[in-house]
């Protein structure tokens, strides 16, 4: 069985080819078909204040006082937190930190350990 490519923008397994092109029927996106041999996996690269690569399962120290948003608590400098997630947006950093829970982190403000 010929296994086709997900889609590239939406990520649907529904593709189907059409001569050199693959097609999307759920979001209409093409490419073509030659592109599926380059990496389609663009890797997200994130870097922390000091210029450092992340990658997921990192552990990084908060380098400044970060005020919880809707509540009073405060994550203070030195923080040390460990497996860290990589995700796009404003807050690129998933993680759970001991005594607050679940949070989003900016890289900017973190260093690798």
């Amino acid at each position: 069985m010929n296994s086709l490519p997900k889609c590239l923008k939406c990520g649907s397994e529904y593709t189907y080819q059409d001569g050199e092109l693959y097609i999307c029927p759920e979001c209409a996106y093409e490419w073509a078909v030659q592109s599926e041999d380059i990496s389609t996996d663009t890797a997200l690269i994130v870097k922390d204040a000091h210029g450092n690569a992340l990658n997921d399962g990192d552990t990084i120290t908060v380098i400044k006082d970060l005020k919880v948003k809707g509540s009073s608590l405060v994550v203070k400098v030195g923080t040390k937190v460990k497996n860290i997630r990589l995700v796009e947006g404003d807050h690129n950093i998933d993680c759970k930190i001991e005594g607050i829970g679940p949070m989003k982190l900016k890289s900017e403000f973190v260093k690798k350990v």
